[in-house]
């Protein structure tokens, strides 16, 4: 008698099983992997009247980057990036490089996610809970979003406004509006709900 089990998974109860994002996610990777191969090629295209001494190109594509995942509003999306060769004799200094206009070197989530999260931050989302808050729609482990990576960018959000401040203050530019009328200095306007 032999004794065959089935094993049948169950879904988890935090586990989101949503194919339409799926399916979206993998039409964000093949889109973006092919708009970063058309932009290197471009790149190269323009390069083409630049040889090296024995007649080969002097700029040519030379594979790609390592694969990485980019977070953005339909969750993590990876991608590799292409990579351009300058095989020219030059300096350092004189190489020709290759910066994708797409998806920069070090970036890690999209602009729109980055504007999203001081939206957050000023709406009460504490430093702690951003990862459970976004974690529906990034994705149950979203990365580069951990509390220490808040608290970074918070920091970097409190100098920009310390900034900020500074430079409206040295240049007068402000605007009171009370009850009994506003008090506007050079560079501001008349705040539209004064009288």
């Amino acid at each position: 008698m032999s004794r065959d089990s089935i094993v049948i998974p169950l879904r988890q109860p935090e586990a989101i099983d949503d194919p339409l994002s799926e399916l979206a996610r993998e039409g964000a990777r093949r889109m973006l992997a092919q708009a970063l191969i058309a932009e290197a090629d471009s790149f190269v295209a323009e390069c083409k009247d630049l040889k090296l001494p024995d007649g080969r190109d002097r700029i040519v594509r030379h594979g790609h980057g390592p694969r990485r995942a980019i977070q953005t509003g339909i969750g993590p999306v990876e991608v590799r990036r292409a990579k351009v060769r300058d095989r020219g004799d030059v300096g350092a200094e004189e190489k020709i490089r290759f910066t994708s206009s797409i998806l920069p070197k070090w970036a890690r989530r999209t602009k729109s996610l980055d504007a999203l999260l001081p939206v957050l931050y000023l709406r009460g989302v504490s430093t702690g809970d951003f990862q459970e808050a976004l974690s529906a729609l990034l994705g149950k482990d979203a990365p580069n979003l951990s509390p220490a990576v808040i608290s970074r960018l918070t920091a970097e959000w409190q100098t920009d406004y310390d900034t900020w401040q500074n430079a409206t203050s040295r240049r007068g530019d402000t605007c009171m509006s009370g009850r009994t009328g506003s008090i506007c200095r050079p560079g501001w306007r008349k705040p539209p709900n004064a009288c």
